[in-house]
């Protein structure tokens, strides 16, 4: 995303893109996130009732007003679309008009290129010549923007600006900050995440080389050494007494508690057309039901952050999701004013929501209060970082359809799982008030035009920490819903993407429907062994379609192709678009195939990539992308490749096998190359 915004301020601004540097701001409420509000509503983005427009734009309102810079739900690129291409021309006019001033000459008779304010005889005035006069003059507030048939960069594929630097190792990331007098740190917290610890002995750490201090964190334990390799050793050293955790046991209660939650009421309905229950008392209805577990963000960056509190102020590193929230946390638990806290965002190894969330950054600043004003580097070993995530919650979904002369005729969706809304504005101290579309997002409001048609969703109660992670709820309910929708093909005698077509009442998702059938050359004989699956899911506001196409062998199912296509309505830089849309897809499919955290007495069982691997370059397939732009407004694209992929495999799956896959992980129940 540095790119593109780069290229949103040289299109306007009219300077070289090679000159523009771009670099994390300081956090502050002037860059705050109004596309994540406003995207965060119960609506999809083809409802264009009154309502719905009307909430869009009151949520700028309280978005300025809580002044939140965040980055999530694929809201960076729709957020800055306006703001910074508004930006610069809104500079590159003040600049012009400082030259009018000082050549006494009219701002009609001047015009920019590259950085320079050109005269009628072709004189030119460096921006920086200028740029001292410009600071003088009020900008306008609404500059006219250039329309899209004189773009320059916009639209292209242009070179990464950080591509140098993460090729070359140069990039900075929080963790390979050095400071002068630095010390190190790690921290050991309850393996029952939440749970207390009723005592400690350090007597043996104390005696180990690299020793500086144990610290008492209440849930834990917090380790300062002169390297990190020693804090990871002596903090392992320490002997703990852990209490119990604060939720049920095992993965099997807590999927019961899932289970239970759809004896409860309804939290959502809302999608809610037809009569569902007559239609499908009319019919002999088709019946399943799905499963999704716990998962881990597993970022390739174990979590860390620098804090040096000294004198008063306190300096923050860490690749984050939310500097404001840092500030504000960082002066709270420093005791310092929050105009003496820097939070300077680094580049983050991953993110997917976990960094959204700033535990890791809190218990370095606890640890910097003990550190004697030095700076103090503290590093998550992998297995404290698997093992303490806010995750993916785990969720349950039990549908009933029915099918006439082809197509569903009746279509009701139940899906339970804990409230990521609740845990996440719970954290940050806001009302999370109304219904929460998480946990039915993906499936309600998809454009098909089933006449009796309801998805209701149920708020299981809270257990583990859980967050966002890479498309929230839609990256479970996009395999419910059409997985689903598949097996009323197969009920209806239907082919899967034909069915869909018919189906389909948004022109926009229609053409991305087409699009996806006409790379994957759907419908083409295949040989024995192999299945292809479709999968459409609209999340985000981005309709997205995606097949996978697999084969049977004796070793088990390899994936062989993989072809997307999307709508993002404006593609900004299409070179990008596509590798977050394979991204998605890549990430998808780990979770489908492999992805899977477990409970035992109350202890995370994944540790490392050794039990919670990701899919591997040979797994991986070959990925055709198509990117459309016939939707009439900016949209995001890091997280809508994800929710269609685990669906498009478990129906190819069955296409090669006959094998209906309705839990994931999928290798707990077929074997896969």
């Amino acid at each position: 995303v540095h790119t593109t915004l780069v290229a949103l301020v040289a299109e306007e601004l009219d300077v070289k893109f090679e000159d523009i540097k771009v670099e994390h701001g300081p956090a502050s409420p002037a860059y705050f996130n109004e596309a994540a509000m406003a995207d965060g509503l119960p609506f999809l983005s083809t409802d264009r009732s009154w309502v719905a427009e009307t909430a869009r734009k009151a949520a700028a309102i309280p978005a300025k007003f809580l002044g939140m810079q965040v980055t999530g739900g694929s809201s960076t690129t729709p957020d800055g679309f306006d703001k910074m291409r508004r930006a610069g021309a809104a500079a590159r006019l003040t600049l012009i008009e400082a030259a009018a001033q000082k050549l006494g000459v009219g701002c009609a008779d001047l015009k920019t290129q590259d950085g320079s304010v050109i005269t009628l005889d072709g004189t030119l005035h460096s921006y920086e010549s200028l740029a001292e006069a410009a600071a003088k003059i009020d900008p306008p507030d609404d500059p006219q923007l250039k329309p899209q048939s004189e773009w320059r960069y916009l639209g292209k594929s242009m070179p990464r600006v950080d591509i140098l630097a993460k090729s070359t190792g140069t990039a900075e990331y929080s963790i390979d900050v050095r400071l002068p007098d630095m010390v190190y740190a790690t921290v050991k917290m309850n393996p029952r995440l939440g749970g207390a610890m009723s005592g400690f002995d350090d007597g043996v750490a104390k005696a180990m080389r690299g020793y500086v201090k144990t610290i008492d964190m209440g849930n834990g334990i917090g380790v300062i050494a002169d390297n990190t390799w020693r804090a990871f050793q002596i903090a392992q050293a320490v002997e703990c007494t852990w209490e119990a955790a604060p939720y049920p046991p095992s993965t099997e209660a807590i999927f019961e508690t899932v289970s239970e939650a759809f004896t409860g009421g309804e939290d959502s309905r809302l999608t809610d057309e037809g009569d569902v229950d007559a239609a499908l008392e009319r019919a002999t209805p088709v019946e399943a039901e799905y499963r999704v577990p716990i998962l881990a963000h597993a970022t390739m960056e174990p979590l860390n952050a620098v804090a040096w509190l000294r004198d008063g102020k306190l300096d923050i590193w860490a690749g984050n999701q939310f500097p404001t929230k840092a500030k504000e946390d960082g002066a709270r638990i420093a005791g310092v004013d929050p105009e003496n806290v820097s939070v300077h965002t680094t580049y983050m190894g991953g993110g997917f929501g976990r960094r959204v969330e700033l535990d890791f950054i809190d218990y370095a600043v606890r640890i910097a209060k003990e550190a004697d004003g030095k700076p103090v580097k503290v590093t998550w070993s992998r297995e404290e970082d698997m093992c303490h995530d806010f995750y993916r919650p785990p969720a349950i979904a039990r549908f009933k359809g029915a099918v006439e002369n082809g197509v569903p005729t009746a279509y009701d969706g139940k899906i339970a799982s804990p409230s990521v809304l609740d845990a996440m504005m719970g954290r940050i101290g806001l009302p999370a008030s109304g219904p929460d579309k998480l946990i039915v997002d993906g499936a309600f409001g998809q454009p098909y035009a089933i006449p009796n048609y309801r998805i209701t969703g149920y708020r299981a109660p809270p257990t583990l920490p859980i967050s966002s992670w890479r498309s929230v709820g839609a990256s479970f309910n996009g395999f419910f819903h059409e997985s689903f929708l598949d097996e009323l093909a197969h009920a209806a005698d239907a082919d899967p993407m034909e069915m869909r077509l018919k189906l389909m009442n948004d022109d926009v998702s229609r053409k991305v429907l087409e699009a996806v059938a006409e790379i994957s050359n759907w419908g083409a004989p295949l040989e024995a062994g192999k299945g292809r699956g479709v999968a459409f899911t609209h999340s985000f506001n981005v309709p997205v379609a995606e097949v996978i196409e697999v084969s049977a062998t004796e070793d088990g199912i390899k994936i062989d192709n993989a072809w997307i296509a999307a709508d993002v309505g404006i593609a900004l830089d299409p070179r990008i678009i596509e590798s977050q849309l394979s991204s998605g897809l890549i990430f998808g499919l780990t979770a489908a195939i492999m992805g899977e955290i477990t409970l035992e007495d109350g202890e995370i069982q994944q540790t490392n990539f050794h039990d919670y691997d990701g899919l591997r370059i040979h797994q991986t397939p070959e990925i055709a992308v198509k990117i459309l732009e016939n939707g009439d407004r900016i949209r995001g694209i890091g997280e809508p490749g994800t929710p269609p992929a685990p669906a498009a495999l478990a129906n190819a799956v069955f296409a090669a096998t006959g094998q209906r896959i309705r839990e994931l992980p999928m290798n707990k129940h077929i074997d896969f190359v």
